[in-house]
C-alpha cells in the first residue's frame, strides 16, 4: 500500500482555503445582525445600539433568552429575524459545503492521475 506523503501538506492548503470562506460567512452574519439591530433602533424599540445588537444576536441565533422584549406592535420582527437567519445559515452551510466538495473533487482527480 502506497503512502501519500503529500496528505498533511494538502490538509494545510485545504484549511487555508476553507477558513476564509468560513470567516466570510461569519462576518456576513455579524453584518446581518447589525442590519436587524439598526432596524430595531429605527423602530424605536431600543435607545442604545448595543442593546439592539444583543437582542438581534439572540434572535438571529434563535437562542431566544427573552430578557429583552419588543413591544407588542413590533413583536413579529423577532420571528421574522429568526426565520431570516435560518435561511442565511443554510446559505452559509451550502457555501462551505460547495468549497469542501470542490476540494475533495480536486483531490480525487489528483489520485486518478
Amino acid at each position: 500500500m502506497k503512502r501519500d506523503l503529500a496528505a498533511p501538506a494538502q490538509a494545510g492548503i485545504n484549511l487555508v482555503i476553507v477558513m476564509p470562506v468560513v470567516l466570510l460567512a461569519f462576518v456576513a452574519h455579524l453584518i446581518g445582525i447589525g442590519f436587524w439591530a439598526t432596524l430595531f433602533v429605527c423602530c424605536g424599540e431600543f435607545q442604545e445600539f448595543g442593546d439592539a445588537y444583543y437582542h438581534s444576536a439572540v434572535n438571529y441565533t434563535t437562542l431566544g433568552y427573552g430578557d429583552l422584549l419588543l413591544t407588542p406592535s413590533w413583536r413579529l420582527l423577532g420571528p421574522l429575524e429568526a426565520a431570516n437567519s435560518v435561511l442565511m445559515f443554510g446559505i452559509s452551510t451550502a457555501m462551505v459545503y460547495a468549497v469542501v466538495q470542490r476540494l475533495v473533487s480536486a483531490r480525487f482527480e489528483d489520485l486518478r492521475n
